[in-house]
């Protein structure tokens, strides 16, 4: 009976490390760059995503103070 138990104890935690393994692979560092097409302040997120995209980016977001548009994309 202890063998059993030690076996599932085992079993459990191979899975465990297994499936922490996989969701590691699946994160990407996204960079941000200054649109250069965005004209005015930044207050809607989608006007920007969209002038982003057209500049080749992935989308884009308002950020900081001065409400500007920063584009997004995979590194």
């Amino acid at each position: 009976m202890e063998r059993n138990a030690s076996f599932s104890l085992f079993f459990l935690l191979i899975i465990l490390f297994a499936s922490h393994g996989m969701i590691k692979q699946g994160e990407a560092r996204v960079c941000e760059s200054k649109s250069h097409g965005f004209k005015g302040a930044c207050l809607i997120d989608h006007n920007c995503a969209l002038v982003c995209r057209n500049e080749g980016f992935s989308g884009g977001k308002c950020r900081g103070f001065r409400h500007r548009c920063f584009c997004t994309k995979i590194c």
